[in-house]
């Protein structure tokens, strides 16, 4: 994986809300410049497009320079190679019949421009600047040999996230498709499991675990319930957290067999993991079995929460021994347990995000 943190070029950023955008610059993964924010007119194409132009002019002004790239993540569906935001999109209703964004930005700045799926570009950022190349360094430090190379990236907020990076590279899919929210429900196969672990269903669940469904608190009152701060039905707010805990390992379970790499969590609702990682944990954990009886993991590798640092040490050291070469006097080192972890991000979703974007843009820069 190439290293920008000492790359001198400069990229916009956008962090595109159906309320507000905030525009900022990049040099060597870090901001540069104060960020603006502006309203972002999401229901009118042309004040919402004419309030871009404005936002990365005026950051272009305040640099004194033009910048190498535009880069930067849009929520819903798009065809993201090409720039073109359209279909469903509940906080851009203006883009639902299909707006070339990239090209509409590339040719009114005259830079290339690079538009992904905000799941994607935390994913990104968390391989190239966060917790991949933390792990990794720790593990060297360790003494270990043991080296990751791919990451599941999740994003716990008002929906449910995800981004894939495999050997250093963004898994955009074929269709700038992948997806993690339309999976199904642990409980019921016929609900998405966005509806069972997002913003909306720990406010669900709350309510009917305390009985109090007409309540109108958000996660983090909800949170400050279950830490004793505020008034309200302490165990429903646990059981709620856990619950969705729960119903999210087990959706990162399917995904985290077939990519066989390090999980990291960011978004609103991480500020809540110590009730709902118990039983995330459990899912990925939990056993399956076969029709005869058999049981097996649920995920064959064994998982680590690698913010618990006696787990971390078990994780580095595995299972190493030397393994004499038939016939020979020669030794190998051979460690036979398959082991993955998993982490809340330390740069948080938003800086990741921003960080998978500067990066995303030097890396297509750099391949031409």
């Amino acid at each position: 994986m190439t290293d920008y943190r000492n790359d001198s070029r400069i990229v916009l950023t956008l962090d595109a809300g159906g309320t507000n955008m905030v525009f900022g610059a990049m040099k060597g993964g870090e901001f540069i410049v104060e960020p603006l924010t502006l309203p972002a007119h999401s229901d009118t194409l042309d004040l919402c497009l004419g309030t871009m132009v404005e936002g990365f002019r005026t950051i272009t002004d305040r640099l004194g320079e033009k910048p190498a790239a535009i880069s930067f993540a849009f929520p819903g569906p798009a065809d993201y190679p090409n720039g073109i935001i359209g279909g469903y999109l509940p906080n851009f209703p203006s883009f639902r019949d299909g707006v070339a964004l990239g090209p509409f930005l590339s040719k009114t700045f005259g830079v290339p421009v690079f538009i992904n799926n905000d799941g994607d570009l935390f994913a990104y950022g968390e391989a190239l600047g966060g917790i991949l190349p933390e792990v990794n360094a720790k593990l060297e430090a360790a003494g270990s040999a043991k080296r990751y190379h791919n990451l599941l990236g999740y994003t716990f907020g008002t929906g449910f996230g995800i981004g894939i990076v495999v050997n250093g590279e963004l898994n955009r899919g074929d269709n700038s498709c992948v997806e993690t929210f339309c999976l199904p429900h642990k409980d019921n196969r016929d609900m998405i499991v966005e509806d069972g672990m997002a913003i909306r269903a720990v406010k669900r669940l709350y309510g009917e675990y305390s009985g109090d469904k007409g309540h109108r608190f958000e996660p983090k009152d909800i949170f400050d319930i279950a830490e004793g701060t505020r008034a309200g039905d302490a165990e429903a707010a646990k059981k709620a957290f856990a619950e969705i805990g729960a119903v999210a390992g087990d959706a990162m379970a399917t995904a985290a067999t077939l990519i066989d790499g390090l999980i990291v969590i960011g978004g609103g609702v991480t500020a809540s993991h110590k009730y709902f990682m118990p039983s995330l944990l459990a899912a990925l954990r939990s056993k399956i079995h076969t029709i005869g009886g058999e049981e097996t993991g649920r995920i064959q590798s064994k998982v680590y929460d690698l913010d618990d640092p006696k787990e971390f040490d078990a994780f580095a050291k595995g299972d190493s021994r030397k393994l004499k070469v038939y016939g020979f006097d020669d030794e190998v080192v051979y460690d036979p347990q398959k082991r993955i972890g998993i982490a809340i991000s330390r740069l948080g979703a938003s800086k990741a995000i921003s960080v998978g974007a500067y990066t995303f843009a030097l890396g297509m820069l750099d391949k031409g």
